[in-house]
């Protein structure tokens, strides 16, 4: 199994997750256009894909994902309450139920060689999941777009093999920028955004030790600082902060090979 972002932000946010000849698209924020340019600095296009999964409802993920679907033909896999928002803010219409699979928050399901199990976050979005992957002998925990950590949340991201971790802001340079207050309380709230510090506390109630891959993601372009997030992820592995990686808005990551 392997994975790789084609950008990560408040501008647009894409993963690829590869196991044998299935390859699963989380989250499309990006035009048509921009998506294939990425795709193919790995190698790959469109019609590779084998479907697109969602994790709210917000632009900077859903943007591209039923513009694209259509093109491609490909199945859509979200919640209820996700569809339920999409209706009201997409232009086009989302696509009719023959291409999409509307999933339950909490029951895993398949998709090829991967294995799928979706766990709810508090995202300030209307049923809002986050997803992690495997393909029968690793693991992958993605996790970004969520408050506060759970005991649930915990539970899921265990013994995880590689991680894509949200790191938002920085809780000081949040509270200096120049956002306005309300928005400063929405982001560091209990359904906005991660901040360095939660994200490390949760590698601290987690077992880490067969990480091979840990990704800072979704980090702010005003609030946060790549060397901080790596810096907080560091301490809390005890390891060298060249190890964290940086999934960036522009160039994502590229491909990284679990097992």
């Amino acid at each position: 199994m392997r994975f790789a972002s084609l950008g990560s932000g408040s501008q647009g946010n894409a993963l690829i997750v590869e196991a044998g000849d299935t390859r699963a698209l989380l989250d499309c924020g990006f035009s048509i256009r921009t998506l294939s340019t990425r795709l193919a600095r790995l190698g790959l296009f469109p019609e590779q894909l084998t479907a697109i999964l969602v994790t709210h409802e917000h632009s900077d993920h859903l943007a591209g994902v039923f513009s694209l679907a259509r093109r491609y033909d490909l199945t859509v896999y979200l919640t209820h309450g996700t569809h339920a928002a999409a209706l009201r803010q997409t232009t086009p219409r989302p696509p009719t139920f023959s291409s999409l699979r509307i999933i339950d928050g909490q029951n895993p399901f398949a998709i090829g060689n991967l294995e799928i199990q979706p766990y709810p976050v508090p995202h300030d979005a209307r049923e809002p999941v986050q997803y992690r992957f495997g393909d029968g002998r690793h693991r992958l925990g993605v996790l970004t777009d969520t408050g506060i950590i759970t005991a649930h949340i915990v539970n899921v991201l265990h013994s995880c093999d590689a991680l894509v971790l949200e790191c938002n802001h920085d809780r000081d340079l949040l509270a200096r920028s120049r956002y306005p207050q309300t928005l400063k309380q929405r982001i560091g709230g209990r359904y906005g955004h991660l901040a360095n510090e939660q994200a490390a506390d949760l590698l601290l109630q987690i077992d880490t030790s067969r990480l091979q891959h840990l990704v800072a993601a979704h980090l702010s372009q005003e609030n946060n600082r790549p060397e901080l997030a790596a810096r907080s992820l560091a301490n809390a592995m005890g390891c060298n902060e060249h190890w964290i990686e940086i999934a960036d808005q522009d160039t994502g990551f590229d491909w990284r090979q679990i097992g």
